[in-house]
């Protein structure tokens, strides 16, 4: 499983200690640049709207209408 954290800055030193500690946790990626942290934390949640339209627990827009939109 994968989790998407945000960290105050002056408690990162300390949590990356506590995380590096556990055996069971390894760090994949640490992403230092708000930019590039928003466009994961965004990609993250849009698996997981595919992933409930895929369970049939949302309905997602179709490609047509979003260029329709437009």
């Amino acid at each position: 499983m994968k989790v998407i954290l945000d960290i105050k800055d002056n408690r990162i030193p300390f949590f990356m200690e506590l995380v590096k500690s556990l055996d069971y946790i390894s760090v994949v990626k640490e992403v230092k640049n708000e930019q590039n942290g928003r466009f994961i934390e965004e990609m993250a949640e849009a698996f997981n709207d595919v992933k409930l339209h895929e369970q049939g627990k949302i309905k997602l827009k179709s490609a047509k209408s979003l260029l329709d939109e437009l």
